[in-house]
């Protein structure tokens, strides 16, 4: 029998500590929170994160309060994988002259989508080019959400945030959604993967690989924020099934370049099922909705040929 993603990884593996506390400031719902909790019971304990300005450093860390039962350093907005680069390397030299232990550690780099495809995105490429050993970790709210729902480069099609609103002349976001995934991939780095929390055993196992793995990974993880796609706060969990059911976000990793499809699905739910309960998307006529299912279907299609011939070969 083929194995799956609960195969993989049973609960028994789980540690039972919290590491990113509860009681936090995060908005009721947060996706972002979630994914935080889950990849972070798949690091354990010998793990340090190098997080980003943005929405996890803003609910996690009000002085002098904390979140964080790891060590936790925040960094600038566009550097995190900068600095995760310079904590692996520092660990190195310490290991060299005797002054640092010898099990693995996870140098986790934490960025939203906007300190990842807009201004993170030269040192994140530097620093996969390098091939530090290193996590990085992009929690896809698909804005700036933190300063006011601005878009960002992963602001889907249709979307009206408050720098690319809807209005009589415009449908909102006017660009397609940045592909972030396979840009990192083209770095040829071990392991990628997608992810979504709400599919806790599929994330947490991907996470696992990731921090096994020598050499950088890469996880871009779907977090769905009540507060910028304006959806109720407690469909959080509910949205991400439809983004995955729906193929507005493919669940897949690549490994040593060859992707393999996650959940490989023939029959899709209809787009308007994701994007109807969402009130950025409340604008879209039926011409437009047609658009971004002849878009998903188009994406998803890819992929699967993709998958198939990677398979094959």
């Amino acid at each position: 029998m083929a194995e799956t993603p609960g195969d993989l990884f049973l609960p028994r593996l789980l540690p039972p500590q919290e590491f990113f506390a509860e009681g936090n400031r995060g908005c009721q719902g947060c996706g972002a929170a979630l994914v935080m909790r889950q990849v972070l019971k798949a690091a354990g304990p010998d793990t340090i994160v190098c997080n980003a300005t943005g929405c996890m450093e803003i609910i996690s860390s009000p002085y002098p309060e904390t979140a964080w039962r790891i060590p936790w350093i925040h960094v600038a907005f566009e550097n995190a994988a900068a600095v995760a680069a310079g904590v692996e390397s520092g660990i190195k030299v310490l290991r060299r002259k005797g002054r640092y232990h010898d099990r693995r550690i996870n140098v986790v780099a934490v960025a939203g989508d906007g300190g990842t495809a807009d201004i993170g995105l030269q040192a994140l490429s530097g620093a996969l080019e390098r091939y530090h050993d290193f996590t990085y970790v992009c929690y896809d709210n698909e804005a700036y959400m933190n300063t006011g729902i601005q878009r960002s480069s992963s602001t889907p099609y249709g979307a009206s945030t408050t720098t690319s609103p809807s209005g009589r002349e415009s449908i909102g976001q006017k660009t397609q959604k940045k592909n972030l995934p396979m840009i990192v991939a083209a770095h040829e780095i071990p392991y990628l993967a997608t992810a979504c929390p709400s599919f806790p055993l599929d994330l947490m196992d991907k996470a696992r690989r990731a921090f096994q793995t020598v050499g950088p990974t890469y996880l871009h993880i779907l977090a769905p924020c009540p507060t910028g796609w304006r959806h109720a706060s407690d469909l959080a969990i509910e949205m991400g099934r439809l983004a995955v059911e729906t193929g507005a976000f493919p669940l897949y990793e690549v490994v040593d370049g060859k992707l393999k499809l996650s959940m490989k699905m023939e029959t899709r739910k209809p787009i308007i099922d994701y994007l109807k309960p969402q009130g950025r998307f409340r604008h879209l006529k039926e011409d437009d909705i047609k658009e971004i299912q002849r878009r998903v279907d188009e994406n998803y299609e890819k992929l699967l040929r993709r998958a198939e011939l990677d398979e094959g070969g």
